[in-house]
């Protein structure tokens, strides 16, 4: 078997592969581990099957296994997890049902996605301008995102744009008619 520095390359590779799943350890994010265990493998092979295994052989086995663990680990999501709960981005929030933790104002207030939202589901809430607030546990959909850690809400159960709209048309055809009942008391 082939030496390097007068210790065999099994032992050699064993010790690598160590070393980058423990480096994998302090540094995650999967950027030394696929290598590592293909290492770690290849050279418990040498160590075990001295005289079957040939460097050639060797070199095959981290190919091999190198490219299954990256196979498993991109398929089985063993490393990060299931990506259930992640957000794409913040448009994906568009339309997202939450939960009022805080009352939500149009300057001040707190959410929870029912389904998702990342790490922390938890978010700081603003109403849309001339939005009544929404009051602790009341349900609310998320209108616009707005790209940070800050969204805009609408109450489910209550008024939406075309109500609002509605109103302010109530509103003034009721300012007209008032107009027009004090000019004619006058």
């Amino acid at each position: 078997m082939a030496d390097i520095l007068g210790v065999s390359l099994p032992l050699v590779l064993v010790v690598a592969g160590v070393a980058l799943c423990i480096a994998e350890a302090f540094a995650p994010g999967a950027h030394f581990v696929v290598i590592g265990v293909a290492l770690l493998v290849a050279g418990l092979a040498g160590v075990f099957l001295p005289g079957i295994v040939t460097p050639f052989v060797l070199a095959l086995l981290v190919f091999v296994v190198g490219a299954a663990a990256l196979w498993g680990y991109r398929n089985f999501e063993f490393y990060e997890g299931t990506g259930r709960g992640k957000t794409e981005g913040s448009t994906s929030l568009r339309g997202a049902r939450a939960v009022v933790t805080e009352r939500v104002t149009e300057r001040d207030g707190q959410v929870r996605l029912r389904d998702g939202g990342g790490f922390d589901p938890t978010y700081a809430a603003r109403t849309l301008s001339g939005d009544d607030p929404v009051e602790a546990g009341e349900e609310v959909v998320v209108v616009d995102p707005g790209g940070g850690n800050v969204l805009r809400v609408a109450a489910v159960d209550g008024p939406d744009d075309i109500d609002r709209e509605l109103a302010r048309g109530r509103e003034a055809v009721d300012r007209e008619t008032e107009t027009e009942t004090e000019d004619e008391r006058a």
